[in-house]
């Protein structure tokens, strides 16, 4: 990382960052193109869970290649200056790698969902209807790298 400075070090704060954000990019290979997509999503144990159709342009280009980079950020917020050089970002952001099991049994959806719902606060154990259930499937993205990044000024108070 060019400025070392900003890496995040911490696996505490990366977990804070894992468990608080809400939105999750995965960017898949496309006959050798990048294809990116963004989810909502839980993290539980070094894993980040996705729900999805059983079908499309997506799950294919997994069955073919299950090695995907991720990325999200928490809470960003754009500092104006009063010069154009004097623009920030104050932000904290992490970019991974790992690659995507397709999980199709009844009991692993549920896990994944209910892990899903937590994400977002939901509270204790959620009911699912099995017939919706049995129509998802839940990817499982296993964490293999990443490294997290803060702005500079990211210890400023956020207004």
């Amino acid at each position: 990382m060019r400025k070392a400075n900003q890496e995040i070090k911490d696996n505490s704060i990366l977990e804070e960052i894992l468990k608080q954000t809400q939105i999750c990019r995965i960017a898949m290979l496309n006959n050798g193109e990048p294809y990116i997509l963004p989810f909502n999503y839980g993290y539980h144990k070094n894993c980040i869970y996705i729900h999805s159709a059983p079908e499309g342009k997506k799950i294919e280009l997994l069955k073919k290649n299950p090695k995907v980079c991720f990325e999200l950020e928490q809470e960003s917020k754009l500092i104006k200056g009063e010069t154009a050089c004097k623009w920030s970002t104050l932000y904290r952001s992490i970019v991974g790698y790992g690659f995507i099991e397709i999980l199709t049994g009844f009991e692993e959806k549920i896990q994944g969902l209910d892990i899903i719902m937590k994400q977002h606060g939901a509270k204790g154990k959620m009911e699912f209807n099995k017939k919706e259930v049995d129509f998802i499937v839940i990817l499982k993205l296993t964490i293999t790298s990443m490294r997290g990044k803060h702005s500079g000024n990211w210890n400023k108070i956020m207004d």
